[in-house]
């Protein structure tokens, strides 16, 4: 009977053996989960006959310390929550391995080519589609044609009413200053807005516009406190532009929201239009709320998808698959969906990635334990074995 128990003692230890020594080979792998085999007696009857592993326990819920890889497409989780990828069989599984590439047809997968699982969004929409693969789309960004140009600036109260009337934009006597900005048509087509400054009393700055050099014949007159404070127009002016060849009318409305008249340099701290040319897809990125950013050429930048983290009632229940991924399982429960720091889900660490939670300490400690009991276990066999010779010799 001793050599029953004592063999299965051994292969007991055999298997907590194998599972330490994954767990220490595993200690540079993304995203790894470490094991423990537990011990459980064997009994027949009422008679102790042997130990067995009874379980392996993963420390799922463990998190490992976090990597900056300073990669645009690496995540990790911090707090609960998994990755949710599926196969191309239709099969859903979950990772905390956040390390993203786009493939060739344009769908965001992870290392094994699984597709990472995401809500759609529609630029310049808050509202999440449904849940699905991520798409990045690889065509152009069609131009948006400016309608609002922003301009703050001081118009220095040290100016004097220029001598030479009227305005002149050719005779640089007739005005103080001048700024140029730029706006976009409906085709993405840049055309130069030109703001020429005329000090016109003593708290009064009146404003002429060309387009492309050419006069729009149009005056915005800018009105000052006694303070240096903008008093009028209080609401952006907006301005016909004309119609540019092969594109539609373009109209813009000025802000003047900001602009003071003090004493010193005239400067101007804002000059900023709206719109845009059209671009090409140059990047794609994963935000801290989850969202997927598609950059282009044109220094657009646009949210097409959201990450979406799965969280279970259960995650110790859910079943492994590899080292780095599970199934859920009917121990686990149903996989409840959300955004990244919504609800019960962690919030992302971008350009990094999860560490192994593999304690190397604790795991040597355990392999020294192991090699103990196999010791001991191996005693037992060979005492037996001295008890039986002796036996057979006084018979």
């Amino acid at each position: 009977m001793s050599f029953e128990i004592a063999l299965s003692g051994i292969n007991a230890v055999n298997t907590q053996l194998d599972t330490i020594s994954n767990n220490i080979a595993n200690t540079g792998t993304y995203g790894f989960k470490s094991s423990r085999a537990n011990f459980s007696a064997v009994v027949a009857g009422s008679s102790p006959n042997g130990a067995e592993i009874g379980s392996l326990t993963q420390f799922i819920g463990v998190g490992g310390s976090t990597l900056n890889t300073g990669r645009s497409l690496d995540a990790a989780i911090q707090g609960r929550g998994f990755f949710a990828l599926k196969d191309n069989a239709g099969g859903m599984s979950y990772s905390r391995v956040g390390n993203f590439v786009v493939d060739k047809t344009g769908v965001l997968v992870d290392s094994a080519g699984r597709k990472v699982q995401g809500y759609a969004l529609t630029p310049g929409s808050a509202t999440r589609g449904a849940l699905g693969d991520i798409s990045v789309p690889s065509g152009q960004i069609a131009a948006k044609a400016s309608t609002q140009l922003d301009y703050v600036a001081n118009m220095s109260a040290d100016w004097t009413t220029p001598s030479v009337t009227p305005f002149d934009k050719t005779d640089a006597q007739s005005f103080n200053s001048s700024m140029v900005s730029v706006a976009y048509d409906s085709l993405g087509k840049q055309h130069t807005l030109t703001q020429y400054f005329v000090k016109s009393g003593a708290n009064q700055v009146n404003v002429h516009y060309t387009m492309d050099g050419a006069d729009l014949g149009t005056t915005t007159t800018l009105q000052f406190s006694t303070d240096g404070v903008l008093t009028s127009p209080t609401a952006a002016v907006s301005l016909a532009l004309g119609t540019p060849a092969g594109a539609s009318a373009l109209t813009v409305g000025v802000n003047y929201t900001g602009t003071t008249l003090y004493a010193g340099e005239a400067t101007n701290s804002v000059n900023s239009a709206d719109g845009y040319a059209s671009g090409t897809l140059t990047g794609t990125t994963i935000a801290e709320d989850g969202s997927v950013i598609a950059q282009y050429s044109n220094g657009q930048k646009q949210a097409i998808a959201q990450l979406a983290l799965a969280t279970f009632p259960d995650e110790d229940g859910l079943t492994p698959t590899s080292d780095t991924s599970w199934v859920a399982s009917q121990a686990s429960g149903t996989a409840l969906y959300d955004a990244p720091g919504v609800g019960m889900s962690g919030t992302l660490a971008v350009g990094a990635l999860e560490q192994s939670n593999v304690d190397m300490t604790g795991e040597l400690v355990n392999l020294m334990a192991a090699q103990r009991n196999y010791q001991a276990n191996t005693k037992v066999i060979s005492s037996e074995n001295e008890m039986m010779q002796a036996l057979f010799q006084a018979v």
